[in-house]
């Protein structure tokens, strides 16, 4: 990755710090290009369109459509010369670059630079309509001279996407887009590297299912020995302080998620009806592009604060005690967390509609995709995130001190440090860095961040509340971790790259981004298949228990996450990630179909989960409705399967196979978008979506159950890890009355009505 960061810098597609014509008139400069960038950042725009194939999906991709209308004004010019066959020289002019790296300046043909002034006229027209036809408000861009800085932007990356990198035959984006008026066509590498992932993709199954055989009973998810266990049951679980302050993180969380459902809903819309929101004019008030930045960022915030809130959760039961005051901070996290996503959704708010007061500002200046938030919001959020795991620290370290660095609670604190760390990288990705430089880090965060270190996150807590449960070994639980770091790094770090084949990186970046990213399917087929011991090692568990188990559909929900690991991250990734696939699909609704069937599949199901655990202990028995909770389960699952099988994933290919047959620029058009087949298809994702806000609804009503009838929290000090007592230490202490606390868990304290112990 060193070397990789390395040649991003050095071989990336070259900024102009000027364009020129023949005869040295300048035509626009590289402060036109990055002020154009900023421009397209701050208003929103990469939230309606795209740029290089990455944004959201309603509006064009601005790459592929200027490259398409400049090479048609420059053929049209061409024939109006009288050249003899016209076709052949747009190819030839477009291709030959006449950039001169010693002087920063690259010179434009005639033809290019009518092309160019053709391109202001009309982005100046598609910007300045006074209507929502777009979707997005009326008169979004007027001012000439940032009509001229958004054009000069395009320009550039068009220019980029034909312009044959020096000593070879493709382009600086790999020939990317399809477009064959400048013979942009799959190279060479984008064929061979496809059938170089297959390779990997079928020897790393072969080499992981041969291991598997070998040492099936050696590695994977394995009971414990411990005689049978008798779960302690909420109601008899006594709770600390900062525990008891999670439920109101938790209502936050399904607060967030309903939002962000809600906002989903009203994206796809805009899809299935772009003139009108059932009568009413929509993007008056809530444009397209404003609505998907909402959309995409609180499914961020209300995900990695339910991780948080677990974390918070299970802190005290990792280390036996409760610092003081540490409800305290839990509490102020809560409110750092608030003002973070109120400012985030307010900034984003007043940078879409662009008034001239806040250009500028790091309060409101919205900037990459997933990384919208501006930056004061965005460095508060890195700080939070840095406080937070110094709560953990702070809860554990009693444990840390007398453990081995490699003990889970270790794990868990290295997994929890990731967090903060990797998305902290996002920093590096500023509104004027070069645009190749800012998808390099970016996706540090939106891959590594996301796709690799919450995996190992995830893997972490569900192996420790097992534990906790009695479920399975420590040692069982440190080996799978394990396990899964080695899995997961091996495809899942340099296969960060498969999103950056076409960024204006050199070709390295795609040869090993292909390759590597294919084996990042094997470790979601082994969760896959592990999922099967998972679930029967809860099941044989429950059947010998004489104690009902009380979190059968928190685990479900940690079941699910197993399936749309291999179907959404694993299968629909793996569609998309082959070069040849990513070169014609990159920002169709396969791109959506994975994201939704990764994300809220993925991390939406374990955020729930984890919460539906945590308030398990939280709710007054009495209270709880395992029927509520089971409806949400297949609330949520069926309504995210409706919306990925029924509408996502046909479109896609559908999408697909028109890039294919027909042109990537005409794949992505509004015109294709809109075609009557394609709109039954959109519209056929209501009953999903209807499916999956019916399924909030239940998560949501438990956690307020929890904030307002939630038990009182009763101690600081517990027995570390135990959540269980063995069954005949259960009996013992049914005729003795007493309960030995090396193995009944914390439970005593509340049975006993023993009065909170300070903590030292």
């Amino acid at each position: 990755m060193g070397v990789l960061a390395f040649r991003t810098y050095s071989d990336s597609m070259p900024q102009p710090r000027q364009v020129v014509s023949s005869d040295g008139e300048v035509v626009f400069t590289g402060d036109d290009i990055t002020a154009g960038q900023e421009i397209f950042l701050r208003r929103g725009l990469q939230q309606f369109g795209s740029i290089v194939g990455h944004g959201a999906y309603l509006g064009p991709d601005y790459t592929a459509e200027y490259l398409r209308t400049s090479s048609e004004h420059v053929l049209a010019a061409l024939r109006e010369q009288g050249v003899a066959d016209p076709a052949e020289a747009v190819v030839d002019m477009m291709r030959t670059n006449r950039f001169d790296e010693t002087t920063g300046t690259l010179v434009f043909t005639e033809e290019q630079i009518s092309a160019f002034e053709a391109a202001v006229e009309y982005y100046a027209e598609y910007f300045g309509v006074p209507t929502t036809e777009h979707g997005l408000i009326p008169s979004v861009v007027t001012d000439p001279q940032e009509i001229h800085e958004l054009t000069s932007f395009f320009a550039w990356t068009a220019w980029a996407a034909a312009a044959e990198r020096p000593g070879h035959n493709y382009s600086y984006t790999n020939n990317w887009p399809a477009e064959p008026r400048v013979d942009n066509r799959p190279s060479a590498d984008i064929l061979v590297w496809s059938a170089m992932s297959l390779i990997a993709l079928l020897a790393g199954l072969g080499a992981l299912f041969a291991l598997y055989g070998r040492w099936s009973k050696s590695i994977g998810w394995h009971g414990s020995e411990a005689p049978t266990l008798s779960f302690l049951q909420p109601g008899t679980v006594g709770i600390t302080k900062t525990q008891r302050a999670t439920a109101w993180f938790f209502f936050v969380v399904a607060l967030l998620f309903l939002g962000q459902a809600l906002l989903g809903a009203a994206v796809e819309h805009y899809r299935a009806d772009l003139s009108g929101f059932f009568g009413l004019d929509l993007a008056q008030l809530l444009p397209y592009n404003l609505a998907r930045t909402w959309h995409v960022q609180l499914s961020l915030f209300w995900t990695a604060a339910a991780f948080l809130a677990a974390a918070l959760f299970l802190a005290p039961i990792i280390s036996g005690r409760e610092p003081r005051r540490q409800h305290v901070l839990a509490y102020g996290l809560l409110g750092a967390l608030a003002i973070v996503v109120g400012g985030t959704l307010a900034g984003t708010a007043i940078s879409t509609f662009g008034p001239d007061w806040a250009k500028g500002s790091i309060f409101f200046d919205q900037q990459w995709e997933y990384l919208d938030l501006p930056r004061f919001w965005q460095i508060l959020l890195v700080v939070g995130l840095f406080l937070w795991i110094l709560m953990i620290y702070r809860a554990i370290r009693s444990r840390l001190r007398t453990e081995s660095k490699f003990s889970m609670p270790w794990l868990f604190l290295y997994a929890g440090l990731a967090i903060p760390a990797f998305y902290a990288v996002g920093l590096l990705a500023t509104n004027d860095s070069h645009l190749t430089v800012a998808e390099f880090w970016r996706f540090w965060v939106v891959h590594l961040w996301v796709e690799d270190f919450l995996e190992l996150f995830t893997t972490v807590m569900v192996a420790y509340i097992f534990v906790m449960l009695g479920v399975v070994r420590r040692k069982i639980a440190i080996q799978i971790i394990f396990l899964d770091v080695i899995l997961y790094s091996v495809g899942g770090v340099i296969g960060t790259m498969h999103h950056l084949y076409f960024s204006g990186t050199p070709v390295e970046h795609m040869a090993l981004g292909a390759f590597f990213s294919a084996l990042e399917v094997i470790p979601l087929t082994f969760l896959t298949v592990e999922a099967w011991t998972f679930l029967q090692l809860g099941s044989r568990q429950e059947a010998h228990s004489k104690a009902p188990f009380p979190h059968r559909w928190a685990v479900m929900f940690l079941v699910a996450v197993g399936f749309w690991n291999f179907v959404g991250a694993g299968i629909f990734g793996f569609l998309i990630n082959l070069p040849i696939v990513s070169y014609y699909q990159i920002g169709t609704a396969l791109t959506a179909n994975h994201a939704h069937g990764a994300m809220m599949g993925v991390y939406g199901m374990l955020a729930v989960g984890l919460a539906l655990f945590a308030l398990r202990y939280i709710v007054p028995p009495e209270r709880w409705s395992d029927r509520l909770a089971k409806f949400s389960f297949w609330s949520l699952n069926l309504g995210l399967a409706w919306m990925v099988f029924a509408t996502l994933l046909p479109l896609g290919v559908l999408q697909l196979w028109h890039s294919v047959s027909e042109g990537y620029y005409e794949a992505r058009s509004l015109g294709y978008i809109a075609q009557p087949g394609n709109a039954v298809l959109e519209w056929m994702r209501l009953p999903g979506d209807v499916l999956l806000l019916l399924g909030v609804l239940p998560f949501l009503w438990h956690a307020w159950l929890g904030v307002r009838y939630g038990i009182k929290a009763t101690v600081t000090r517990m027995e570390p890890e135990t959540l269980f007592v063995e069954e005949h230490q259960q009996a013992r202490h049914d005729r003795t009355g007493e309960a030995k606390s090396s193995s009944s868990g914390y439970a005593s304290d509340r049975r006993s009505g023993a009065k909170e112990e300070p903590a030292p």
